[in-house]
């Protein structure tokens, strides 16, 4: 038997050989037009006027298939495309040869053929091309079907997609699957078939998944509801069923969608919620040619906050951040897809108050998302004096240039490991919100008079608006615990979760800068916006279903280990402490946050003689002098718990 790999590279044959088997086709089609004009009695057949006309017609059929490439496709993937494209060349050879003939019975000549027998040679001669390229293209799925260890697979999805996925499927010889059926949740479509695949109902597909003893099923639809997708994939993860996903449609709409491109289900795609809706008119508005500087632009946030504001009529956008590799990367992405655009790529610590200078008095922002942070909890447990020098004396620099620049709006970009802080990240965070509320407070007082002579601020001449945003753990993020989890499954184990109870909120980054932007247009000044995080997700089960959408199975596959809490961790992150409420908004997901209110000067003087300590890179008077500020700031797993401790017997 002739193996199916052989048999597909027996079809990638020469053009020139399916250029004459469609000519000879044409030639075919005209006889057997001649023949039931004259009932297939061909004694009264003139075959002088026969040849002419075939002669005619072969010459008319190779100039039009040439023209419209009849012979250009791969015979095993025709489509509706190459039905259209043969049909439009046997109409414009046989319309051809009635012109001729027309022009002959014009000139008082014989008419050279009978207008019935072209009308039959254009039907006979479309179905005979059309219909050995069927039989051709079929042969191929069949002996593409014969082999015995096929995967079952049901598509989600019968719209545009699901067909695209039924055929990419079919075309590969390599592809080893067999489509059963499709689902959906379109009773219009159910009943019907396409390709010979039968529509059931998807509210059937746990009865479905049980009856065909299905291996896989392939998510090609864009409108399922999350909350149903993620039934669907528990159903399918509890039975062994390997869960697939198309890419999103641009990615395969303008060219061929492949196979390769259908790959297992992301977690992301399962914890991502509704598409949030944002005022553009409103965000449009307000940030329409004015001059934005964007801190910390390279990393997560700050790159994503960069993408949703090319999507406005903004002046400038001026991107900062001092990792030179990845903020080049940023620069060339942005370059490449918004050329149109005014942006700049400036290196810079913002930290570093002279470089932070020459900033403002170049571009002149007026608008500050300031994103540029110090992030990960273990790390800046063990560098307090850093974290204070980069989250809050960072902070205080653009905050402070801010207001001697002009700068119309500053948004600050915070994190729920700021409330109730367990680490010096969070409290680090923490500070650093309460010196620009503070700040914004002493601004919207004209009456404010310094007493401790610090600030060389003038207060009185400021409108410099602060805003806080606050929100947990964003999907995908750099070194977040996903990207981890990935790249462990994909060595093989083990996955490392901290401890059995520990929760977190998730956001995916799009729908976080979103909020930003949508936040900061809203705000007034010294709010602290609060996010909806939606409900915490235990760690765990994040790992177990991440292990099984691999197509593993967890503790079996994948061994699971529980390291213990890391320095500064807590097992449960809030938005709010216990002293705090919230207020709505007109937006359901952003709310505004009630905090503690504290003093200007006495703040000032606080973190001023934090940032000494800092400088000085002691760590231990570091500390001290941030939980002298955040009085609700207590150590867990730290080795700055002793402080806590001796706070208290003092």
């Amino acid at each position: 038997m002739i193996s199916s790999a052989l048999f597909y590279r027996l079809n990638i044959v020469p053009r020139w050989i399916i250029f004459t088997l469609d000519l000879i086709i044409g030639f075919l089609s005209l006889t057997l037009s001649f023949a039931i004009k004259y009932n297939f009695d061909f004694s009264n057949l003139n075959y002088v006027d026969f040849s002419r006309n075939a002669l005619i017609i072969t010459v008319l059929n190779a100039v039009v298939f040439f023209a419209v490439k009849t012979y250009s496709g791969i015979i095993r993937y025709t489509s509706v495309q190459d039905s259209f494209r043969i049909f439009l060349s046997v109409l414009g050879s046989n319309s051809s040869f009635f012109l001729i003939n027309l022009v002959a019975v014009a000139s008082s000549r014989p008419s050279l053929i009978a207008t019935s027998i072209l009308i039959t040679n254009a039907f006979a001669c479309f179905l005979l091309m059309i219909t050995y390229r069927i039989l051709v293209k079929y042969s191929f799925l069949y002996v593409k079907n014969l082999k015995l260890d096929k995967r079952r697979v049901i598509i989600y999805g019968a719209g545009e997609a699901g067909v695209a996925t039924k055929r990419t499927l079919d075309h590969d010889y390599k592809v080893n699957k067999n489509i059963i059926a499709f689902v959906d949740d379109d009773l219009r479509k159910v009943g019907k078939t396409i390709d010979g695949v039968k529509i059931l109902n998807a509210k059937d597909l746990p009865i479905l998944v049980k009856e065909h003893q299905l291996d896989e099923i392939i998510f090609a639809s864009y409108t399922i509801p999350l909350e149903d997708k993620n039934t669907i994939v528990d159903i399918c993860l509890e039975n062994d069923i390997q869960v697939l996903n198309i890419p999103p449609h641009e990615v395969w709409r303008s060219g061929r969608l492949q196979p390769a491109q259908i790959q297992n289900i992301n977690i992301e795609d399962l914890l991502n919620r509704k598409s949030i809706e944002i005022d553009i008119t409103g965000i449009q508005n307000e940030l329409k040619g004015k001059r934005i500087l964007i801190t910390g632009a390279a990393g997560s946030i700050g790159s994503e906050i960069v993408r949703q504001l090319l999507k406005f009529d903004t002046g400038l956008i001026i991107m900062c951040d001092q990792a030179e590799t990845a903020l080049h990367h940023l620069y060339l992405e942005v370059q490449e897809m918004h050329a149109e655009m005014n942006f700049h790529a400036f290196i810079g610590d913002v930290k570093d108050e002279k470089r932070m200078q020459d900033l403002f008095e170049t571009y002149k922002p007026q608008y500050v998302y300031h994103a540029a942070a110090y992030k990960h909890v273990p790390l800046m447990e063990d560098n307090p004096a850093e974290a204070i020098k980069t989250n809050v004396l960072g902070t205080k620099t653009i905050a402070d240039l801010s207001v001697k620049h002009g700068v119309q709006k500053f948004v600050m970009i915070s994190t729920d490991k700021a409330v109730n802080p367990t680490n010096v990240m969070g409290a680090s965070k923490r500070i650093a919100e309460i010196y620009v509320q503070t700040l914004n407070k002493a601004i919207f007082n004209k009456d404010f008079k310094f007493t401790n002579g610090l600030s060389q601020l003038n207060l009185t001449r400021s409108d410099t608006r602060f805003i806080t945003t606050r929100f947990g753990n964003v999907l995908g993020s750099n070194g977040s615990v996903i990207p981890r989890f990935k790249q462990q499954i994909e060595k093989g184990g083990p996955v490392t979760v901290t401890h059995p109870e520990i929760t977190r909120f998730f956001m995916t980054i799009p729908e976080a800068c979103r909020l930003v932007l949508e936040a900061g247009c809203m705000g007034k000044g010294g709010e602290i916006f609060i996010f909806d995080m939606g409900k915490p997700i235990r760690i765990i089960e994040l790992a177990r279903r991440m292990i099984r959408l691999a197509g593993l199975v967890p503790d079996k596959d994948i061994k699971i280990e529980f390291t213990g809490l890391r320095p500064g961790e807590k097992l449960y992150e809030e938005l709010l402490n216990d002293s705090e409420n919230t207020m709505p908004t007109h937006h359901e997901k952003i709310m505004i946050g009630k905090v503690r209110e504290y003093i200007f000067v006495e703040t000032e003087k606080q973190i001023y003689n934090l940032i000494h300590h800092a400088k000085s890179n002691d760590d231990q008077q570091v500390v001290r002098s941030m939980k002298q500020i955040v009085h609700e700031f207590k150590s867990k797993n730290s080795i700055f718990e002793e402080l806590d401790f001796i706070a208290k017997v003092s």
